[in-house]
């Protein structure tokens, strides 16, 4: 199935491992060009590499929830490559924690971070973007939004994602309606048990990760935890042309483990 991804443009944040660069594995392979982003020079560096390098991948270090980051992501993807038709926003996830036992500053961390810095990025992205409603959906723009199961329901020790990715989910809902009638489409990504380091370092919190995964895998459906390139296939459809009338939805990537509709 051709996507119709090539000679699109995409940035990508938080794309040095994990969800994010699977993603831009997935639509370079398929024709995109992308810039990926992370916070160490060194990193971002390896991540383009990993993707073949110029002139279809280049890297910027950057820290989501610096105020001047969404900006100048978006103008050097545009000065780089003349345009942009997509951003896929992820971010490391919060400091694993109880309601209780975070104090304010690591929920304004977590606000700044996981919350607006997304929405500045797709609030520059979209002004990039422009008005795109004239030009058909094969030209439509999107923005994509990694978030969680916890948009769903809490996941325990994870107070922070529990309480600031619903909000996001919500936004993006919003987003959603205000952007679709210029060409633009919003979507949003909810990952579960997806094997990588920061799921390996959530199971490792227990004491012993190997009985934490068993555990885990017992509650899922296909009886695994998915890989980071199941979830890339998944982002870079939604994010191609092939996905033009979807928007304004949250698709699960949980191998059956959320048990609500």
């Amino acid at each position: 199935m051709d996507l119709g991804l090539r000679d699109r443009v995409y940035l990508v944040t938080g794309a040095t491992r994990g969800l994010g660069l699977a993603t831009a594995r997935a639509l370079v392979d398929d024709g995109a060009r992308v810039v990926v982003t992370g916070r160490g020079e060194e990193s971002v560096a390896k991540a383009a590499a990993e993707l073949g390098g110029a002139p279809n991948a280049i890297g910027i270090a950057a820290d989501n929830a610096d105020s001047g980051t969404a900006e100048r992501l978006v103008a050097a993807t545009v000065s780089r490559f003349g345009r942009i038709d997509g951003v896929l926003v992820s971010v490391g996830g919060p400091p694993a924690g109880t309601v209780m036992g975070t104090d304010d500053d690591q929920w304004r961390d977590g606000f700044e971070s996981v919350f607006l810095g997304a929405v500045r990025l797709a609030r520059a992205a979209a002004n990039a973007m422009g008005d795109r409603s004239a030009q058909g959906s094969a030209d439509e723009g999107v923005i994509g939004f990694v978030l969680s199961m916890s948009v769903r329901q809490p996941i325990g020790g994870l107070a922070v994602s529990n309480g600031l990715r619903p909000g996001l989910a919500m936004a993006a809902k919003a987003l959603a309606d205000e952007l679709g009638p210029r060409g633009v489409r919003v979507v949003g990504l909810l990952p579960a048990r997806i094997d990588t380091d920061r799921v390996r370092e959530l199971d490792a919190l227990s004491g012993d990760a190997a009985a934490a995964r068993a555990r885990q895998e017992q509650s899922i459906p296909l009886g695994r935890y998915g890989t980071p390139e199941e979830f890339g296939r998944v982002a870079a459809f939604l994010l191609s042309p092939a996905a033009s009338y979807v928007t304004g939805t949250m698709v699960p990537l949980d191998g059956g483990a959320l048990r609500g509709l």
